[in-house]
Parts: structure tokens; sequence; C-alpha cells
């Protein structure tokens, strides 16, 4: 099992979900084009990253993004899209 396939399966993992894979073909990338995100490190995620959030109801959209920013430590932030639990 190729090293993407492996990341996948880990975060399944972690998430407590159980699925199977069938991998056609495995692809490669030259890393001079930059680096898979399980080799990133933190603050190149942040900084590059996205942040899947599940909002649970309650607090609004716009307080949700000023913990994130918080949270991470980062000066700017946004959502896109509704961050609404519906």
């Amino acid at each position: 099992m190729e090293e993407a396939t492996r990341f996948a399966v880990e975060l399944d993992r972690f998430a407590g979900i159980e699925r199977r894979y069938l991998v056609k073909r495995e692809g490669h990338t030259d890393p001079s084009y930059g680096k898979p995100p399980w080799a990133r490190t933190l603050e190149e995620l942040v900084e590059c990253g996205v942040v899947n959030l599940d909002k649970p109801p309650g607090p609004t959209s716009h307080e949700v993004v000023a913990w994130a920013k918080s949270l991470l430590g980062v000066p700017k932030a946004g959502h896109g899209g509704t961050l609404e639990p519906d």
C-alpha cells in the first residue's frame, strides 16, 4: 500500500470510519512542486490549509471564525459558505 493510501486509511481509522479502498493506480508528484499534506509542518498547514469544521448549534459562524483565529494564532481567517448545522 502506497503512502497516500495509508494516510487515507489512517484518517478513517482515527475518525472511526471503516471502508474499503480500490486503488487503480498510485500517482507520484515531482517534489519540486510541493509536498503531500502529511509531510507538511503544522505551520505550513495553517499557512496554506483549510480547517474542516463541524459547527455545533448555538454559536454564530462569525464567533466560530473568531475562536479559530484565536486558537490558531492567525491574523486572518474566514469561512466559505454557511456553517449552520442544518
